[in-house]
């Protein structure tokens, strides 16, 4: 019995007894009462339900890759070598950089219910609940070297967020690889981090897995452990389904990096710009130590973020810097 086959029964929503888990699992009680306290310790919310069982807190949807592929339009479909759903991994970028060490990788996408080493940018941990959030990876190789690379991350950030328009949400692009949305109370929160890494010679073909995580559901106990504004996409829409998210989201990224390695960033350039969180506001550029403070200005061809500091205009590109709003 594994976590998925448990959570994939309870996602009903209905009442379950012990028993009739046992029964659909094949295991004793006594196997799914240890079960069910691992999910507890996962941040999965239960109910208890005096005399008759238990049930999820909320709802839930489990990833299928079934429906997800027939959601797909059929370019986006050609495009796609290989589905992974995995119901737990450490990583699921460290998951298709494996995968192209065996000679595949290409084209081919891991969507993972739960991580439990998952890093966001410059080594932060990235958790979130079993089947709580969209979490993916989608391995592509480049022909020409890192250097068509220049503005990957940002293109990404500009197809989530056009994905989660169509849905009636309207997320802002924090430079340069978050997706920050209003909270209730107006304040931004980050929705979802990408996680671009590259593999292979800086002139010759080069392997790239980008990760995608995006909250969807936030219990407040975790809210609670999290040092900066948070948002869920469920709180502002509610009723989206898993699998219809993940098959558009999978069709515009594929879509995007079909063209990207002739194209670059500058068919997404004004996309970017015109959703910037922080254009023309104050900000605090943090890099290892150091801090300074300046004004953001819009993002160029290659995807550096121009910024006004002591008078001077200065461009900054990705790697290890970081930006914040300055209040």
């Amino acid at each position: 019995m594994t976590i998925g086959n448990l959570m994939r029964l309870l996602s009903d929503g209905e009442v379950h007894s012990g028993e009739q888990l046992g029964e659909a699992l094949g295991v004793s009680r006594a196997a799914v009462w240890k079960q069910l306290k691992k999910l507890d310790a996962l941040g999965v919310e239960l109910e208890a339900v005096k005399g008759r069982g238990y049930r999820l807190a909320y709802p839930l949807e489990p990833l299928d890759g079934a429906k997800i592929v027939e959601r797909l339009p059929a370019s986006a479909r050609h495009l796609l070598t290989r589905l992974f759903i995995e119901d737990q991994l450490p990583s699921s970028n460290q998951y298709v950089r494996e995968r192209f060490t065996q000679g595949a990788g290409h084209g081919e996408v891991c969507f993972a219910e739960l991580q439990t080493a998952g890093r966001g940018r410059r080594g932060r941990v990235w958790s979130t609940p079993w089947g709580q959030s969209l979490m993916l990876s989608l391995g592509w190789r480049f022909e020409s070297g890192v250097n068509v690379l220049e503005g990957l991350s940002l293109a990404v950030g500009v197809v989530v967020a056009q994905v989660l328009e169509r849905y009636g949400v309207s997320p802002k692009l924090k430079w340069p690889n978050d997706i920050l949305l209003a909270e209730k109370d107006g304040e931004l929160g980050k929705l979802a981090g990408i996680l671009i890494e590259v593999t292979g010679d800086a002139a010759g073909p080069c392997e790239v897995v980008i990760g995608i995580g995006m909250n969807l559901s936030l219990p407040d106990s975790l809210r609670a452990t999290i040092d900066q504004p948070v948002a869920a996409l469920f709180d502002a829409k509610a009723g989206i389904s898993r699998n219809q998210l993940a098959a558009d989201m999978l069709s515009g990224l594929l879509d995007m990096l079909a063209g990207f390695e002739s194209e670059g960033f500058t068919p997404w350039q004004d996309e970017w710009n015109s959703r910037h969180a922080y254009a023309g506001l104050p900000i605090r550029i943090i890099q290892g130590e150091r801090s300074s403070d300046a004004v953001a200005r819009e993002v160029d061809e290659s995807g550096n973020l121009w910024v006004t500091e002591n008078d001077h205009s200065r461009r900054l590109a990705g790697g290890e810097i970081s930006v914040r709003r300055r209040l």
